[in-house]
């Protein structure tokens, strides 16, 4: 089986401009592509982990990657998909997301002697002549066309700024630019970018010929990636202070049954055929739980390692198997100004461990049942713990934290 057959076979491919000249390159170690990343955060999340997961599949096949990340078009923000506009960052810290971004992407991508490259779009955008832009780019670009789009169709009736509408621009120059300076020809991206990716891939034939060298591929990154990561909680970050481990693996542990399988092909390493096998006897709910426990502990292995990973089965084992305590448990430490008159109310105690955003959430928690302290279900909003001896908490059925007193 060649590699594109695989990436095929794992449901990763969405659409692609030319496949067999694709399939010819990257079967054959001869890609460099790139996959963009835009340091809206200082940590990449679990929505980002199937690009990291293609790169490095990409990588041990011979072919190089380009992480890209988005120094200059951070700048603007990218419209697609959006249905508002996003928040404009400093320069200082888009600067210190991309410094991010570069140690964690480590984790995945062998950047040593040349295999790989970090590069950032910022070192060309941002010293940029507007009136060159205009001249050297704007004129290959139709704007009838690019309002076809579904990317600016979706923002047009709430508003679409000029800013924005300079994204797809500024992303075809990367191609453009990466294609000259380091001989990238292909790039990598979600069902959601194939507008920028075409746009990229035009503006190279328009400025260097015909038979300039420059293919895209889209991923089912997005459609299926935005699903990913979001919780309750907020996002899941691949950066374990923003997103414990154990977080992390119960995550992907508690991941829908219509799900495990298609997670297992596009996001780890396991051979094909031994998830096809898998998910032929997946025929009980104990065969579901077995193949959901796998997956937690092949994606926090890659992400946190091997050790880390096997502590972190080995708490979820001990938790739910016998509903006992875990020294790998989440625990919040609380210091004598947590407490009033000796005593902490069941809703700032939430808020402080974090298992709910706000008071008002921590209530309708309560109200509607969703509580267990120390295996005896809170109903009453005004109840209050002196924490003489550790409490854990229980939140719905599969949220444990453990609460101590320093």
């Amino acid at each position: 089986m060649t590699l594109y057959e695989e990436l095929k076979r794992r449901g990763l491919i969405a659409q692609t401009t030319d496949e067999a000249e694709i399939a010819e390159l990257i079967n054959n170690g001869k890609a460099t592509f790139y996959i963009g990343f835009d340091p809206t955060a200082d940590s990449l999340h679990v929505g980002h982990f199937m690009a990291l997961c293609l790169m490095k599949r990409m990588q041990m096949a011979g072919n190089k990657p380009i992480a890209l990340v988005g120094g200059g078009t951070g700048m603007i923000g990218d419209p697609s998909g959006k249905s508002d506009m996003r928040k404009m960052l400093t320069p200082e810290t888009i600067r210190h997301n991309c410094e991010c971004f570069k140690k964690q992407m480590g984790r995945f991508i062998d950047f040593s002697e040349g295999k790989a490259l970090m590069v950032n779009n910022g070192d060309w955008l941002l010293n940029l002549n507007y009136i060159d832009v205009l001249r050297e780019v704007g004129a290959c670009f139709s704007v009838n066309k690019m309002l076809s789009f579904e990317c600016y169709k979706q923002r047009w009736e709430r508003g679409l700024t000029f800013l924005e509408f300079n994204y797809m621009i500024m992303q075809s120059y990367d191609f453009y630019k990466l294609f000259q300076d380091y001989g990238c020809n292909m790039q990598f991206g979600g069902d959601d970018q194939w507008a920028n990716m075409l746009g990229g891939t035009e503006l190279i034939r328009k400025k260097l010929g015909k038979d300039a060298y420059a293919m895209t591929i889209t991923l089912l990154l997005n459609s299926e990636g935005k699903k990913m990561g979001k919780t309750e909680k907020g996002a899941v970050w691949l950066d374990p202070e923003k997103t414990a481990p154990y977080d992390f693996f119960q995550y992907w542990r508690n991941v829908g049954d219509a799900d495990v399988v298609k997670c297992l092909k596009m996001l780890t390493f396991l051979p094909i055929e031994q998830i096809e096998e898998m998910e032929q006897h997946l025929d009980s709910g104990a065969a579901y739980n077995n193949a959901k426990e796998i997956l937690a502990y092949e994606l926090t292995a890659l992400v946190h390692g091997e050790e880390e990973a096997a502590k972190q089965r080995d708490a979820a084992r001990a938790i739910f198997a016998g509903g006992g305590v875990s020294e790998n448990m989440p625990t919040t430490t609380l210091t004598d100004e947590d407490f009033t008159d000796g005593r902490i109310g069941i809703l700032p105690l939430l808020v402080k461990t974090k298992l709910c955003p706000s008071i008002s959430e921590a209530r309708r928690l309560v109200q509607q049942g969703g509580v267990t302290v120390n295996d005896e279900k809170i109903t009453d909003a005004k109840a209050q713990f002196a924490v003489e001896s550790d409490l854990i908490i229980k939140k719905g059925k599969k949220v444990f934290h453990k609460v101590t007193r320093g």
